[in-house]
């Protein structure tokens, strides 16, 4: 009876810390940028108005609205980009 070795990775896999910043340091960064871009043409009370009339939001709070929406869909970006950046051998065994 042959005994199958355990699969060797050619590329050891990262500490969570790791992969985590690798995702949300760079999704941060843009966020940022984007929001400072956005709402130089954009007035937040317009949009405010536009979109939630009924609500009483402050400026700052739709910088701080906007800007987690910023990182969250870049940081859905980045988590893509990883996740396709991946490399092969890690999930198919060589025989």
């Amino acid at each position: 009876m042959k005994l199958q070795a355990e699969p060797r990775f050619d590329h050891p896999p990262r500490p969570l810390i790791q992969r985590l910043g690798a995702i949300l340091w760079p999704s941060f960064f843009a966020a940022g940028v984007t929001t400072m871009v956005f709402f130089a043409f954009v007035d937040p009370l317009e949009l405010r108005d536009i979109t939630f009339h009924d609500m009483e939001l402050s400026r700052e709070a739709d910088y701080t609205i906007a800007f987690f929406m910023f990182w969250a869909a870049t940081a859905s970006s980045s988590l893509f980009t990883w996740i396709l950046l991946r490399p092969s051998s890690r999930f198919t065994p060589k025989a």
